[in-house]
């Protein structure tokens, strides 16, 4: 098992990263809320990582902090939820939004997320309720990273409406969600965080 990874991030594309781990390239798919952590392409950074051993892929999640990952394997644990959904919902909410859901039994927050109807989300609230007993919700845990000013805003746009299409958004509502943010000079990461918040 292949638990922790750290190099150089080589390539950022929601909802994969290349991180470069002494002159091997790991590819590895990670939640919205990592992609908000990770520093500049070339900079060096530490996953977390869960390998997910299919019988036709070997598949590897990462995550920023080691709690984002202990939830992404509470969810895959769930009957139904399989580690795409996981990432959604994991990209659509931070880990605090989604323990505070799951305490107040909300559904209105999971339905948000592509591929969780009303029926998933009654269900997951309710399988999760007893696993997250333990769980309390730390609130300011995520770090945002500073973002400077982008250059090139308009393949950020694209990047932005790729990754959201990829977390199995609609195209026409990824462009919407997206076109609707008027602030220039946005990273492709600050426009999809923001986007998804417009979705709610």
């Amino acid at each position: 098992m292949i638990g922790r990874l750290t190099g150089i991030l080589l390539e950022k594309q929601p909802p994969q990263i290349l991180l470069d781990v002494g002159g091997v390239g790991y590819e590895v798919e990670a939640p919205m809320s990592t992609f908000y952590r990770l520093p500049a392409l070339g900079e060096k950074t530490t996953l977390h990582t869960h390998l997910v051993v299919r019988e036709d892929a070997q598949l590897l999640y990462a995550f920023a902090e080691k709690r984002d990952r202990t939830l992404f394997r509470e969810l895959i644990r769930l009957n139904g939820v399989g580690p795409k959904l996981a990432l959604a919902l994991m990209s659509g909410l931070e880990v605090d939004e989604l323990i505070a859901a799951v305490q107040a039994q909300d559904t209105s927050a999971l339905v948000r997320v592509p591929g969780v109807g009303k029926k998933t989300a009654e269900r997951l609230l309710v399988e999760l309720k007893d696993k997250f007993k333990a769980w309390e919700s730390l609130p300011g845990a995520a770090v945002p990273l500073a973002s400077g000013p982008a250059a090139g805003g308009v393949s950020h746009t694209a990047d932005a409406v790729s990754a959201l299409i990829a977390l199995g958004y609609k195209p026409q509502e990824a462009s919407r969600a997206v076109s609707a943010i008027k602030e220039e000079g946005l990273s492709s990461e600050e426009l999809i965080r923001r986007a998804l918040k417009g979705m709610g």
